[in-house]
């Protein structure tokens, strides 16, 4: 039996869509197969790793654990809406000097971890930019240069 289809209206990055999604479709999917925003990332699936963290409504989730439909009516934001077409947010260019992308696969996740940290807390302390990303996992960084570049972007924001 096919998935009852529902239609939701939600603002990604900045611009209004409507889709007929299933009722069943993870934002996840939504995002990456229904839109082709492809920087978010499927690590686990589980909400364990934090690999596709996205903005909505201003929370930071783990788009695999909610339904697309639960987005209805909300702001969306992913990584590629940070920058402002050829300019980079704070916490991009902060990442790239740092070295705080190695594999990049947590890249995105971290960088919307980041940013939702900041935009509710503008000037963290070390401990609370530590605590901000902690729901995602880097396997490649050890953490310290990602936390090192969301103090340095704090500066700058």
């Amino acid at each position: 039996m096919e998935t009852p289809r529902i239609r939701i209206t939600v603002t990604v990055n900045g611009e209004a869509v409507s889709e007929d999604v299933p009722g069943d479709r993870s934002l996840l999917d939504f995002l990456r197969d229904d839109l082709g925003l492809t920087g978010t990332k499927e690590g686990c699936g589980e909400g364990e790793c934090g690999a596709c963290s996205v903005i909505v409504g201003g929370r930071l989730v783990d788009a695999c654990l909610i339904f697309a439909a639960e987005a209805d009516g909300r702001n969306v934001e992913t990584v590629e809406g940070l920058a402002d077409g050829e300019v980079l947010h704070p916490l991009q260019r902060a990442f790239a000097a740092a070295g705080a992308a190695q594999c990049g696969y947590c890249t995105p996740g971290m960088l919307m971890a980041g940013k939702a940290l900041l935009d509710r807390n503008p000037s963290p302390t070390r401990e609370e930019a530590a605590h901000g990303i902690a729901g995602n996992l880097c396997r490649c960084t050890g953490y310290g240069t990602i936390i090192q570049a969301v103090m340095e972007a704090a500066k700058e924001s």
